[in-house]
């Protein structure tokens, strides 16, 4: 099986699917290749339905190194690639009929996200990254850009000097999720502190030809995005903050605060980048203090007692009375 698979490779590449999807895709057909070569079948045309679905059940079956069961999402992930090579096969000629086209997928549920900053605990981790000097400098830089715009990881590692309209205030990402280009509003203090970072720091740091990448490692070499996680974290333990995530939280905090804020989730899906906006409406769950509020004034548990209930109607009308007679007496003295 292997030659068609570097022939599905290429052809996933040649069609506009973007490099992490081809990296994802050959990672989970070699996984299945080696079982399959366990079981002596070595051709497209040995693969049955029933073997699809043996394949589906050693998924759910396997246990990691740690005794972990594979999340449905990750056994998702492994078959998904699967689905799109015998479609391919198919389509192509090269078997008579497709045996994943009726492989059901599991059933992967929506999660809330595992944690959620409140506005105090970012600024408690912006604030503590000026005790590391200049790198704290540019790590200031970083978690500004992560907090204000709610890029992704990769996006901002991907970041050149030219993306940046700090005049203007706007961030373009370039070939994001997908391959899509967005551009997303980047707050004043953000601009601000790249400003600071661009002509400050990165002067030092940069190795000379300049490709232009924004944000540098000390080595002069662009950020990876094992190293930025690494950083991230190491300022949110330093601030004495225990909730796991790294860049990824400051996307959930970002989009949590505006909603709690008044923002329109549409505009939310907009800076996120989200296809669908079921996707974004994960952050409205999240979004719990004005649930609370609506909670509080409307259920009965939750509100004083008939009595004063209704001391609190007679206040208000004698309140409301009290004004219009005020109002009524303004509008004689001017005529």
């Amino acid at each position: 099986m292997q030659p068609y698979v570097v022939r599905f490779l290429e052809w996933s590449a040649a069609v506009g699917l973007s490099d992490q999807t081809v990296i994802s895709r050959k990672r989970a057909l070699h996984r299945f290749i080696a079982w399959c070569d366990e079981r002596d079948l070595h051709r497209p045309q040995d693969i049955t339905k029933p073997i699809l679905e043996r394949y589906r059940r050693h998924l759910f079956h396997y246990r990691k190194a740690n005794g972990e069961p594979l999340s449905f999402a990750t056994q998702q992930q492994r078959l998904i690639p699967i689905k799109a090579f015998f479609k391919w096969l198919s389509k192509e000629n090269h078997i008579l009929y497709n045996p994943a086209s009726e492989l059901a997928l599991p059933k992967v549920h929506k999660r809330l996200p595992r944690a959620i900053l409140s506005a105090n605990e970012v600024e408690r981790i912006l604030n503590q990254t000026l005790l590391h000097g200049e790198l704290g400098i540019r790590d200031r830089a970083i978690i500004e850009t992560l907090y204000s715009s709610g890029i992704r990881r990769m996006e901002l590692v991907n970041l050149t000097l030219f993306d940046v309209d700090l005049k203007n205030g706007t961030l373009m990402v370039r070939e994001g999720k997908g391959k899509k280009d967005r551009m997303v509003p980047l707050g004043q203090r953000a601009c601000r502190w790249i400003e600071r970072f661009r002509d400050e720091i990165r002067p030092g740091l940069v190795i000379e030809p300049d490709d232009g990448t924004l944000f540098l490692h000390e080595t002069g070499e662009p950020l990876r995005k094992n190293r930025l996680t690494d950083l991230v974290k190491k300022h949110i333990a330093a601030a004495g903050i225990g909730k796991p995530g790294a860049c990824h939280l400051f996307r959930h905090s970002m989009a949590t605060l505006m909603l709690d804020n008044g923002a329109d989730i549409r505009y939310i899906q907009a800076i996120l980048g989200h296809s669908q906006l079921s996707t974004t409406e994960i952050y409205t769950q999240v979004s719990i203090r004005k649930l609370k509020a609506v909670h509080a004034l409307t259920h009965p548990a939750g509100r004083k007692n008939s009595k004063q209930r209704d001391d609190n109607e007679e206040t208000d009308e004698s309140v409301l009375f009290t004004a219009l007679v005020a109002e009524s007496l303004e509008e004689t003295q001017e005529t």
